[in-house]
């Protein structure tokens, strides 16, 4: 009896590794590409909508898409406000335009705050448990 239930745990486990390796990759899914409304030689600003998680600190980059997005400049978001953020040019290949985007990834949350980790926790407790039950009898 003890054989059946280390054939289910494996199934088990084999089935959390599977689903873990369906996620997007990391690229498609954190990129944000925002309108610039006015610029200088060293500061730009965009538009940021209802983003709530561009903040002070984040660095991104300026492409120009009539380019097929070639890097224009790479940039600090230096402060947020109403829908708007500004940011410091820390280095750039070409003068910043409002014709440019800016480009942002989305910080990743805290290995606390994903889902998958809970998820994990949880299907870890139930084969840990299963394991244990088939052990005893």
């Amino acid at each position: 009896m003890g054989t059946r239930w280390a054939k289910v745990g494996a199934s088990i486990l084999a089935l959390i590794a599977a689903s873990a390796s369906a996620a997007p990759l990391s690229g498609q899914a954190n990129a944000y590409r925002f309108e610039i409304v006015a610029a200088t030689d060293s500061t730009m600003t965009f538009s940021i909508g209802h983003e709530t998680w561009v903040k002070r600190g984040l660095r991104g980059i300026a492409v120009d898409p009539r380019r097929h997005d070639a890097l224009v400049a790479q940039f600090e978001v230096s402060s947020v406000n109403g829908g708007m953020a500004s940011a410091v040019v820390t280095g750039q290949t070409g003068p910043v335009t409002t014709e440019q985007l800016a480009l942002l990834e989305r910080p990743k949350p805290p290995w606390y705050a994903d889902r998958r980790f809970w998820f994990g926790v949880g299907a870890g407790a139930v084969v840990g448990a299963a394991i244990g039950i088939a052990a005893t009898h």
